[in-house]
């Protein structure tokens, strides 16, 4: 016969009983779809000494030990309730006793469990609902209320104090206790009620005991921690609560790898070594890519659940919107963020972005990036931030090649190096660990970028990656190696702008407005006047369109395989005698068949 949570209880609490304690509740906590997750057995002596303990189903049977939580956070009492009334007040109190009482009153009550339970517990579930909090009437009662407020209120929740003074409780007495007293001269009791009960406004400290006012340092007990495992979402590579940085030169596909990785989670699929991937959510910034034209489609080239995606939009304040700055606006970011269940990646793209001063400073990266490091560990996500290697840093430790600051390497914890790879090697990309603070720093997996058409959108293409071989060795060596050993300062700034343009325009999906790429070179590094020259040996073609103020130019990837000839060249024939778009407005160059417009001579060359 099938033992019932209720049999367990008993079983396992039968040494307590014997010595006088009293059952008193089986508490069942369920997650958002009802099913339980563990049970909370409580019983009292009579000269008042409580006996609780958390019971779990294990592969032995029922056990008096807590499950393992996500995240290293308890769930709260009631989930399900919480989840299936969506717009409803929900009442925070101490205990699950009072939250029982309330429940059956017909309201949405909820609790983290005894009164030092609050830092533990997950509250995202209640992100931007409105809660009242009701306190029991004693100072350990106030004191778990002011840590759920501080707990909530990074969530966007409107948070209101019941003034429990005024409802005349016994000291230490809690709303199971008022809900008793007011019911005996009241039949039954409605939502509206509870409404009107008296709230502390303007809301005071709760409590006003002058050390606990005062800002403090708590210091834990290492013998009372309990070691936890790195939970990984890909073994080795992917953390979860944790910061980690892609970096590479230009024209390795960060970004549309740092894509891939994220499908990868949306549809729980397989990683580059075989693993199986979590089913998980993702959300994503980027500060040079539009979602429409760019980030959607390498999501689904790439296989995503889209609905599964999040992109950071623009942030609206005082009535009115702005774009979104991940160097100020990431306490708005982690409010949004609060109730996403399942977020396993957060894209920043790029992570220098979040710096809020200079980016060469280490103080200044280290302050900047924080918020990012406690957003991860708050939500369990993994955090991947898109960045460069630094220019003259070929042939040295990768982690110090990361643009900027050596702080942003030693702040994340695992540091995911990228690089082309020489036709000699193979062609293609590798992927690489460059540092892991939490497994192995070495290996890694050769790569390649391709456009593809999309599903159902056959005249619109994106780029996806196309995993290949295994590799074996450290990060620096096999960096080395696919660079040929040439270092960057051996490579000309012409050829670094050159790889970087045709890889801005691959993942642009081809063409781009000359002013936007002038916008994206200059914070990346590159001068117009570099571009400009960059652009015949990448291969870009420039055409211009329209009149006057309505005039554009476009930069278009392909059209061009060397530097055309000077001379001869065809002059324009759609405007006067000095040809282009009307008189004195360059002239046309044909190159490989295609006709390509120059403003001026400087502009050819």
């Amino acid at each position: 016969m099938t033992e019932t949570p209720k049999d367990a209880a008993h079983r396992l609490a039968k040494h307590k009983i014997a010595e006088g304690f009293v059952p008193e509740a089986l508490h069942v906590y369920r997650d958002a779809t009802g099913a339980p997750i563990y049970w909370r057995v409580r019983a009292k002596h009579p000269n008042g000494e409580k006996w609780v303990r958390p019971m779990r189903l294990s592969g032995h049977g029922y056990e008096l030990k807590e499950p393992d939580f996500p995240q290293s956070k308890k769930p709260l009492y009631r989930l399900d309730k919480i989840a299936s009334e969506v717009g409803a007040l929900v009442w925070i109190v101490e205990g699950e006793k009072a939250a029982d009482a309330l429940t059956k009153a017909g309201l949405v009550a909820t609790t983290s469990g005894s009164a030092d339970s609050a830092a533990d517990a997950d509250w995202s579930p209640l992100g931007g609902r409105t809660c009242r909090l009701w306190a029991d009437n004693d100072g350990a009662g106030a004191k778990y209320m002011t840590k759920v407020a501080t707990c909530l209120e990074p969530l966007g929740c409107v948070v209101s104090t019941l003034d429990v003074a005024a409802l005349e409780l016994p000291p230490k007495g809690d709303a199971a206790d008022w809900l008793d007293k007011w019911l005996e001269t009241h039949s039954e009791a409605s939502t509206s009620d509870f409404e009107s009960l008296p709230v502390c406004v303007p809301q005071p400290l709760p409590y006003t005991a002058a050390e606990d006012v005062l800002a403090r340092v708590e210091m834990l007990d290492a013998s009372l921690i309990v070691p936890e495992a790195v939970t990984w979402f890909w073994d080795g590579w992917l953390a979860a609560g944790k910061l980690h940085i892609l970096a590479g030169p230009p024209g390795t596909g960060k970004t549309t790898a740092a894509l891939a990785l994220g499908a990868t989670l949306t549809i729980g699929g397989r990683w580059p070594d075989g693993t199986r991937a979590p089913s998980k959510r993702i959300a994503l910034w980027s500060g040079e890519d539009s979602g429409p034209d760019v980030l959607v489609p390498r999501l689904m080239a790439n296989g995503a659940d889209c609905s599964k995606a999040r992109i950071v939009g623009s942030v609206t304040e005082d009535g009115e919107q702005r774009a979104f700055d991940p160097a100020t606006d990431v306490p708005l970011l982690r409010r949004a963020l609060a109730g996403t269940q399942d977020l396993g990646l957060l894209i920043i793209d790029p992570i220098v972005s979040a710096v809020a001063g200079d980016a060469h400073k280490s103080n200044d990266v280290r302050r900047s990036l924080q918020p990012l490091a406690d957003l991860a560990e708050a939500t369990g996500c993994a955090i991947l931030g898109i960045s460069h290697f630094s220019k003259g840093t070929g042939g040295r430790d990768p982690v110090e090649r990361v643009t900027g600051s050596i702080a942003f390497g030693a702040a994340a914890r695992i540091v995911i190096g990228a690089a082309k790879r020489t036709e000699d090697e193979g062609g293609g990309r590798i992927l690489v660990r460059a540092k892991n603070n939490l497994g192995p720093d070495t290996g890694g997996f050769c790569y390649d970028v391709e456009q593809v058409s999309l599903p159902d959108y056959p005249d619109i293409q994106g780029s996806r990656i196309v995993w290949g071989s295994p590799l074996d060795g450290t990060a620096k060596a096999l960096l080395a190696t696919a660079e040929n050993d040439q270092s960057d300062d051996e490579r000309t700034e012409r050829e670094e702008a050159a790889d970087w343009l045709s890889e801005t325009l691959i993942e642009a999906g081809g063409q781009m407005s000359k002013r936007e790429v002038i916008r994206l070179g200059e914070r990346a590094g590159y001068k117009e006047r570099t571009l400009e020259r960059a652009r015949i040996k990448a291969g870009v073609s420039f055409k211009t369109s329209g009149f006057g103020r309505d005039k554009c130019s476009n930069w278009q990837l392909g059209g061009i395989t060397s530097a055309p000839p000077i001379a001869p060249y065809a002059p324009a024939t759609n405007g006067g005698g000095n040809g282009g778009n009307g008189g004195g407005d360059g002239f046309t160059v044909t190159a490989d068949g295609v006709e390509t417009h120059f403003d001026d001579v400087k502009e050819m060359f």
